[in-house]
């Protein structure tokens, strides 16, 4: 049977912009009636997978997520030894064709029509692929032939795509499917986006002919305590991995240690927005998972939010367990509110 790793955390945000909308404003969602603030699953994965703290776990075994496959990996570095344009172009498109479908756009300038329409993940055995073709094309001035161009794996992926999985809509034979699961991060509480007025001065303007600013703006921010969930199929992660059982422990603790410790990049430098998880439960087990989200439909009040979400989570736990029977084999809970658990132990527990 499949075992899962379940996590479910609260992390607490000060006044901030974590994730916006096309407005600019923090992104939000109705949940029982009420507006919450929200970061995406898209930002959250973005963020841990380009952090230091997973890049530096898993140094080597982190792919690449591009559209200038072929401007990066092929045009570029046949142009810097030589090869000539029409002979790199010709390669270029050749390469990254096999990964998706390429710009056609009529009149635009030939070289950005190497990149691909949309984005496509590449593992890093792969692009070892191509940059070894890259060599043996620059040291015989040619062009791939088609037996060369078998680029795509269904083996050896990076870690990030056998958690996050890989589509590609022109080589369905290729695609990953997601080990690890992600939820939008929901506020527990509701919300009320505030804006922010602020102006900008110029240093070398002494205010003889003009006191006004040099810039206006606005911006918005909210505050908000998140309930966060992830869910891996350590069984898929395996398999996606290629069996690689070591691989796969340090990967699962890698994205929890980077989930608990790695914030959002939106507006970092306006409000200094990081945080550690202050409360985490981890579960393993065979069973179906559930999310534990219905303990904040209705939403937290009061003055001591961490203390009362933390009580809901495990009531809400306990309430499932009661009802649907034990519902994971075995948990490990961290409180950074009461001082209790610890990071270290928790890794070691996700890992086993």
């Amino acid at each position: 049977m499949t075992t899962f790793i379940q996590l479910h955390f609260l992390t607490a945000y000060a006044p901030s912009n974590l994730n916006r909308d096309d407005s600019g404003r923090p992104k939000t969602a109705k949940m029982g009636g009420v507006e919450r603030l929200r970061v995406s699953s898209q930002s959250l994965k973005r963020a841990w997978r380009v952090s230091e703290t997973f890049e530096s776990a898993m140094d080597g075994h982190i792919g690449k997520r591009t559209r200038l496959l072929g401007l990066e990996y092929v045009y570029q570095p046949m142009i810097s030894a030589g090869v000539s344009p029409k002979t790199a172009k010709a390669a270029a498109e050749k390469i990254a064709g096999q990964f998706g479908k390429l710009k056609s756009d009529k009149g635009a300038d030939a070289v950005k029509n190497l990149e691909i329409e949309q984005l496509v993940h590449v593992s890093t055995h792969e692009i070892a692929l191509i940059k070894q073709l890259v060599d043996t094309l620059i040291s015989e001035n040619r062009e791939p032939v088609d037996e060369e161009l078998k680029l795509l794996r269904k083996e050896q992926h990076s870690v990030d795509m056998a958690l996050f999985g890989r589509m590609l809509a022109s080589s369905p034979a290729f695609n990953v499917e997601a080990a690890c699961q992600v939820a939008h991060a929901l506020g527990v509480s509701a919300v009320t986006v505030e804006d922010d007025f602020f102006t900008a001065v110029d240093d070398l303007n002494a205010g003889d002919e003009d006191k006004g600013s040099a810039h206006m703006g606005e911006q918005g921010f909210a505050s908000a305590l998140f309930y966060s969930y992830i869910c891996i199929s350590r069984d898929l992660l395996l398999k996606n991995l290629g069996g690689d059982e070591d691989l796969t422990r340090r990967a699962i603790a890698a994205l929890t240690e980077t989930a608990l410790t790695v914030s959002p990049g939106g507006k970092q430098n306006s409000f200094a927005s990081r945080a550690y998880a202050s409360y985490a439960l981890a579960e393993a087990g065979t069973k179906q998972p559930r999310s534990l989200a219905v303990a904040f439909f209705q939403p937290v009040r009061g003055e001591n939010l961490l203390p009362m979400a933390i009580e809901r989570l495990k009531h809400q736990r306990d309430n499932f367990d009661r009802v649907y029977g034990q519902c994971a084999d075995r948990h490990y809970e961290l409180n950074a509110d009461k001082g209790e658990g610890s990071l270290s132990a928790l890794l070691e527990f996700v890992s086993q």
